[in-house]
């Protein structure tokens, strides 16, 4: 779900085709920088109804997935 999710979000800001992005594609791939991710994520965030602080910079799509995910395990 949030793969799907941040790869929408993605292709939509690069304007780019959804089934171009993998877990493994990087941001640098996707030409993609720090602001541009803040500003995704801020998406995200509106998308899945959760706040998220990045504490720290992702290389892939895969990592950001992952992250998010950690952030959506309730204990």
């Amino acid at each position: 779900m949030v793969f799907e999710k941040m790869a929408a979000i993605i292709a939509e800001h690069i304007g780019g085709d959804v089934a171009d992005i993998t877990m493994d594609t990087t941001f640098e791939e996707l030409e993609v920088d720090s602001l541009d991710t803040v500003e995704m994520v801020m998406k995200l965030e509106e998308d899945l109804e959760i706040e998220l602080e990045l504490e720290e910079s992702f290389e892939t799509v895969g990592e950001l997935v992952a992250f998010v995910e950690s952030k959506l395990v309730t204990p």
